[in-house]
């Protein structure tokens, strides 16, 4: 059982029964879910995950003190506080006195200024170009169990579908990285010597390549602790972490993995070249990274944006 299946077992047997009996006048204004930082809100715990903030529980996404003043959010803390200790042979931790939990009731304004910087998911141009991929991911994994209001969700949504400009942008801008890095510089850092430089070209190449497939499907990568578990779940992932891992892990002093690497490199950018071409966001026919990522910046309809430098959204 994972986090997940957990979290949506101890609603169900034990959360849900007790909102219906106790609180069912407030049930048309909650959204309940579960959804944030962690593993378990991915579906990618395992038995080492549960050394630390793992226990049944769900969250309970309440409106703003208008709607439910804070004397009924303050029973409905202390109702969830109540239920039951242990489930599915787990432990429920300790509340803290101070905040900070994962689970309970948490006011969806809370919630999504600490996920994103904004109470309701509104986010300027400025924000949505530099705020980091994994910050984006935990305010709209996990699940929702139930959201009657919509409140919670009609910003969850919002935040899913990223202004197509900033998605070319952001595309545009690893693209490039993907071309200095790999293609340019991983060969020849070599050359020069520089085994270490090129681990870090190699590094970048393979930081932006993941970006730029996640982008290419509408997706948000994780932390980097969960990417290449992330990436492994979409379509032609699983070759794609071979390759990806074979750069990163294989040693690059070794001239004949270098060649290999190399090879990999490009036949990566192939790959994306295609799926640049296959949604249309390239005018360019050749294998050079670089002209790819003017041509994706090209398109982006605001001028505004589009002027901006290529690499405005890349957070060295």
């Amino acid at each position: 059982m994972n986090g997940l299946e957990l979290a949506r077992g101890y609603y169900e047997d034990y959360g849900k029964p007790m909102l219906e009996k106790d609180f069912a006048d407030l049930l048309p204004y909650l959204a309940i879910g579960f959804v944030g930082s962690g593993s378990e809100h991915y579906g990618f715990d395992d038995e080492v995950s549960r050394d630390h903030d793992f226990e049944p529980g769900f969250c309970i996404f309440l409106p703003g003190e208008e709607t439910v003043d804070r004397r009924r959010a303050f029973l409905l803390e202390r109702a969830y506080s109540k239920l039951p200790r242990e489930y599915g042979g787990f432990r429920r931790q300790m509340l803290s006195p101070v905040g900070g939990n994962r689970n309970g009731v948490i006011r969806s304004s809370e919630f999504y200024r600490n996920a994103v910087g904004a109470p309701d998911g509104k986010l300027t141009t400025e924000a949505w170009l530099r705020i980091p991929d994994y910050a984006l991911a935990e305010a709209v994994n996990g699940e929702v169990f139930r959201d009657d209001y919509g409140e919670f969700t009609a910003i969850r949504e919002s935040l899913l579908n990223m202004p197509e400009d900033v998605r070319l942008k952001r595309l545009a801008g690893n693209l490039l990285v993907m071309a200095q890095a790999g293609q340019y510089n991983f060969p020849r850092t070599l050359k020069h010597g520089e085994p270490e430089a090129a681990q870090f070209a190699v590094t970048r190449f393979v930081d932006a390549a993941m970006k730029s497939v996640f982008y290419l499907h509408k997706r948000y990568l994780p932390y980097y602790k969960w990417s290449f578990r992330a990436l492994r779940s979409l379509e032609g992932g699983e070759e794609l972490a071979e390759d990806l891992s074979f750069l990163l892990c294989a040693d690059s002093r070794d001239e004949t993995i270098a060649e290999v690497k190399c090879d990999i490199i490009e036949e990566t950018a192939s790959k994306i070249i295609e799926m640049l071409t296959e949604q249309g966001l390239t005018r360019v026919v050749c294998g050079d990274l670089e002209k790819h990522a003017y041509s994706v910046n090209d398109g982006i309809a605001d001028g505004g944006v589009r002027n901006l430098h290529i690499l405005v959204s890349i957070n060295d």
